[in-house]
């Protein structure tokens, strides 16, 4: 048994858009074990740079991290959808660039997790679910090669990695373009408990979970 926390943005900080329904974080503790604890550390809103600051307020218990962060940072570069280029090539070449930056600064925001749980639990960034259906493509396109970052630093650390692609992959699963509601937030848990607690769930092997 141990203490899990759930660090990162409103992936896992959903409670002020279920209207009422539950939170990810509570239908997390509905489905652990009895004798674990699960401690919410996520903030609404929050950035890769804002996680350190999370793992400084856990409670000194804590030993195991599931994270869930990036979706905002990438939200600041939603302009090159829309750049004008003169050749694909520039654009493939932009969002390339976006993409490498985007992995050092999650390098770094994860160096501070692994000193707690050297085997914690990442998420990729879910395609959302916006009402434009070819911005909808565009967006899930544009999103990959922040996601192979993602899993090829899982895989090279030896973490486990839940695939939110895979996990949330319906309307009903989002409240808005990109919040879960708690149809998908019970998806999310459901992965982070067996991500936290199936068969040799902390070895060390990445695993991809969806």
């Amino acid at each position: 048994m141990a203490h899990l926390a759930l660090i990162g943005d409103s992936v896992f900080d959903n409670g002020a858009y279920t209207a009422g329904g539950p939170a990810v974080v509570s239908q997390v503790k509905r489905h652990m074990p009895i004798g674990w604890r699960v401690t919410l550390g996520a903030v609404d809103g929050a950035r890769l740079e804002n996680v350190a600051a999370q793992i400084g307020r856990l409670p000194t218990d804590v030993e195991r991290l599931a994270l869930s962060i990036g979706g905002n940072d990438l939200l600041g570069h939603v302009a090159l959808l829309e750049a004008r280029v003169a050749r694909s090539a520039e654009a493939v070449d932009m969002i390339g660039a976006a993409a490498r930056a985007f992995e050092e600064a999650y390098r770094a925001m994860l160096r501070p997790c692994l000193r707690v749980d050297r085997h914690a639990i990442i998420c990729t960034i879910y395609g959302g679910n916006f009402p434009d259906p070819a911005f909808q493509s565009l967006a899930r396109t544009a999103l990959t090669p922040f996601n192979d970052a993602i899993i090829r630093i899982g895989v090279e650390y030896g973490l486990t990695v839940i695939d939110l692609r895979l996990v949330c992959d319906d309307p009903e699963d989002f409240v808005n373009a990109i919040e879960p509601s708690s149809i998908g937030g019970e998806k999310i848990a459901r992965a982070i408990v067996r991500a936290a607690t199936g068969d040799g769930g902390w070895e060390r092997s990445a695993r991809i979970i969806g």
